[in-house]
């Protein structure tokens, strides 16, 4: 069997598993590799996979951010988030986890062995425990901090 070959019927493995426990998102992303495997798109791989990560925290801050950009929150809600202690621990775990997400990129790429490590825990998280796929740069930081790199 050639290397395609097993690619190929492990990410549509995993999408089938990620179907079956529902998970949507990450069974749309592995269906897109699939799709950019499959035809002329694959030309495509080295820009994707050396911009998709920031392509994608763009779309994601982007859609976090359209309740600002349309008004439905207004600067009177934004200074509210300073006068709960909920609402200022959800300040302080923001900016911790926006931390350990810079230092998860930064250990992936000085240390890449451990993205594989990194994606099994997240698709069995995604997979089993109906996880989101966020976690491989958290889950980064987090060893970042405990193997002291990053």
């Amino acid at each position: 069997m050639t290397q395609f070959d097993v690619t190929f019927f492990v990410l549509l493995g995993i999408a089938a598993l990620c179907y079956l426990t529902h998970n949507n998102t990450v069974t749309f992303a592995i269906l897109l590799l699939l799709l950019f495997k499959l035809t002329p798109l694959a030309t495509y791989f080295p820009f994707l996979n050396r911009y998709g990560m920031t392509i994608g925290i763009v779309i994601i801050t982007a859609a976090m951010m359209v309740p600002l950009a349309n008004g439905s929150i207004s600067y009177k809600d934004i200074l509210r988030s300073f006068t709960t202690w909920q609402s200022i621990l959800a300040v302080v775990v923001g900016i911790l986890v926006s931390w350990l997400g810079t230092r998860g990129v930064s250990l992936m790429g000085a240390n890449p062995t451990v993205i594989n490590g990194l994606i099994i825990g997240t698709l069995i998280g995604v997979a089993f425990f109906k996880g989101i796929a966020v976690g491989p740069l958290i889950a980064a930081g987090i060893l970042s901090l405990v193997i002291g790199k990053g």
